[in-house]
């Protein structure tokens, strides 16, 4: 179709808008990845840094030879892989009965449910719970409380009730019970919406610090998020950062450290990004 005159200076403008938004978020990532791989002298340049003149591999190698960053990169993967599965299935086994109409008392629950995506108890109730449940310095303080998120749960609901209610009446008549029903054919049938959910959960998780930064004391559970806010923020002194010499800058191991946190989740998102919008889209359809 020929476009107006409008409508090309529309398509311009998108097309700029887009392109400047494009660079605004991807100059951040490459600044801090040049910075990582240059020299000392390459870090303390002053303008912009899209890619390193002198390279230097230093911060990288500190990196990979230092205990703690591999401590609490386990410490990470153990919590987002844990934690991502557990809530998928938490979230499965609460979204499957409420998607039911048969359910007695469905929008009681539904109601109550709903209240905990805008009230909570604040920070303190919060600690004092936790510490009554005997969770404080334990990995778990950091998987079971935000066990279902409220709001994913609802998109995994919607998306069960678009599911053909002749495939469970087929199933109970092959003699499925309920838990089999939802094992065996609902989330089968849910794989886009949960590789949505997953990613969001997996990305929540990765990027956490503050739960961490509040419940866990031992520095053996330490994970990589809150290593590294405090290695940006406050520790000057923290074994892995060198002197600052001449032929060394800590600037560009905390560079490297930002870089080795934030790739694990660049790697993953382009092999969950095509579930991504058909699973939002199709969870969104029936309220």
């Amino acid at each position: 179709m020929k476009m107006s005159a409008g409508e090309k200076v529309f398509q311009v403008f998108l097309i700029l808008f887009f392109t400047i938004l494009s660079v605004a978020m991807i100059y951040p990532f490459l600044h801090v990845l040049s910075i990582s791989l240059s020299t000392a002298k390459e870090a303390l340049r002053p303008g912009l840094h899209f890619f390193p003149h002198e390279i230097s591999l230093f911060a990288w190698k500190k990196v990979f030879t230092t205990n703690t960053v591999w401590l609490a990169f386990g410490n990470t993967v153990f919590r987002t892989v844990m934690g991502t599965f557990l809530s998928l299935i938490a979230m499965s086994l609460a979204a499957y009965p409420l998607s039911r109409k048969y359910l007695p008392h469905r929008s009681f629950y539904m109601t109550f449910i709903i209240i905990t995506m805008f009230f909570s108890g604040g920070l303190i109730p919060s600690y004092l719970l936790i510490k009554s449940l005997g969770l404080v310095d334990s990995r778990w303080v950091l998987i079971i409380p935000g066990l279902i998120s409220t709001y994913s749960m609802f998109i995994l609901r919607n998306f069960y009730m678009g599911i053909p209610s002749e495939l469970e009446d087929s199933a109970k008549m092959d003699g499925a019970n309920d838990i089999r029903i939802l094992f065996s054919v609902i989330i089968p049938l849910s794989k886009p919406v949960l590789a949505t959910l997953a990613l969001w959960s997996a990305v929540g998780h990765w990027n956490a610090w503050f739960d961490a930064l509040i419940y866990l004391q031992d520095p053996d559970k330490i994970v990589l998020q809150t290593y590294l806010r405090r290695l940006v923020i406050t520790a000057e002194g923290d074994p892995i950062l060198p002197l600052r010499t001449p032929d060394m800058e800590p600037e560009t191991v905390k560079a490297a450290v930002i870089m080795f946190t934030a790739l694990p989740i660049l790697i993953l998102y382009p092999f969950l990004q095509r579930y991504f919008v058909k699973g939002v889209m199709v969870g969104s359809l029936k309220g």
